[in-house]
């Protein structure tokens, strides 16, 4: 573990790396696409997209990942990374499988449920406290054990739900890598940094080619790997900070913390499962409903909302940071919150743009009808 004790060049090394495998795989996976036909058929409904672009994106993310994963991992002899990196191949076969044919729903919860296992059982990666959030402390095992497998396979969901704008999920992804890669590397827990900097700068790359008019699209493959990750550090970075476990812990209220790196596609989820349960639908049966969907209807662009969303997660996220010292539920209330109001925002200027095209379209009608008269 020394090796990389206050040494940033580790660091940069990893990023670089990872950056450089991502980036060169992309052409290649690009040209295979064209030459086989491997697009993703633009439906006109959900996407926004017209052109017919590859969804194996993911692909160049989960190589360059592990590449660079298995290369630090056996520099630091960190064990645990074989049970991230078994639990991301099974959700690349599963994500490479939807991609290319579609899976049923079914099928990805079950696998979904199967990596989450392997990783809280067999990989400790498991929340041992609620932390005083919703003022619920110590849990017992088999309590806790579930509790991190729902939250693996949410923020899973998260990220591969939010994937409906060119760039969004993969600019959310880097935000939430490179944060759990500061606070890491701040606190000294030099693994989960390079494993957080190894995503950050495979997501990077991908991102090259992502952004609007996108080149190519990280599908499943790469939204759950991505979500996995960001999910398993999430977890890791309450653990190291929990309260008790060291006289003083780096950061405090770390759950609200983790909850503000993650803020957006945890909200939009909970906002559309939420909807979605209330008028009676399936949960995860897709719609245009999800924030970025919202912002699209209020006229921005892929690259607006892009950064419209990013900006507000680096809000929420140094709001977190500054206020640490005021408790997990009093800070989560307070993101909670300020996520409503932000949604009522939009729901408000939606039916403002509505009811003015409404007026416009009522006046043209009228001023045509009297010159029919």
């Amino acid at each position: 573990m020394n090796l990389l004790e206050g040494n940033l060049i580790y660091y940069i090394a990893i990023v670089g790396l990872s950056f450089l495998l991502s980036i060169a795989g992309i052409p290649s996976i690009i040209f295979t696409a064209i030459k086989y036909r491997l697009f993703d058929q633009a439906d006109g409904y959900r996407k926004s997209h017209r052109l017919h672009i590859s969804r194996l994106g993911g692909v160049a993310i989960f190589c360059s990942f592990t590449i660079t994963t298995l290369l630090f991992a056996a520099m630091v002899n960190y064990k645990q990374a074989n049970f991230l990196l078994t639990s991301c191949i099974i959700l690349f076969a599963l994500g490479l499988k939807d991609d290319l044919y579609g899976v049923r729903p079914s099928t990805k919860f079950l696998l979904q449920i199967v990596v989450s296992i392997i990783l809280v059982v067999a990989g400790d990666f498991r929340l041992t406290s609620f932390y005083g959030v919703f003022f619920l402390w110590d849990v017992n095992i088999i309590g806790a054990s579930l509790f991190s497998i729902a939250v693996i396979i949410f923020v899973n969901n998260a990220f591969n739900l939010i994937d409906g704008v060119d760039g969004l999920a993969g600019t959310l992804g880097v935000l939430a890598t490179l944060s759990f890669g500061v606070f890491f590397a701040i606190a000294g827990a030099y693994s989960y940094a390079f494993i957080a900097f190894a995503m950050f700068g495979s997501v990077l790359g991908f991102l090259m080619f992502n952004y609007s008019p996108a080149k190519i699209f990280m599908g499943d493959t790469g939204a759950l790997i991505i979500g996995l990750v960001a999910g398993v550090l999430a977890i890791k970075f309450i653990e190291l900070n929990k309260i008790g476990s060291k006289p003083n812990p780096y950061f405090n209220s770390a759950p609200s913390i983790a909850v503000a790196v993650l803020m957006v596609p945890i909200f939009d989820s909970l906002r559309i499962f939420f909807i979605r349960i209330l008028h009676r639908k399936p949960p995860f049966k897709g719609d245009r409903n999800h924030v970025h969907h919202r912002l699209q209807r209020l006229g921005f662009s892929a690259n607006k909302i892009v950064l419209t969303l990013t900006l507000f997660g680096i809000c929420m996220i140094f709001l977190a940071v500054a206020l640490q010292d005021i408790g997990n539920f009093s800070l989560i209330s307070l993101l909670i919150t300020i996520c409503v109001l932000f949604n009522m925002v939009i729901t408000y200027l939606i039916g403002k743009k509505d009811n003015s095209s409404y007026r416009l379209i009522d006046v043209v009608f009228k001023d045509t009808f009297r010159s029919g008269n």
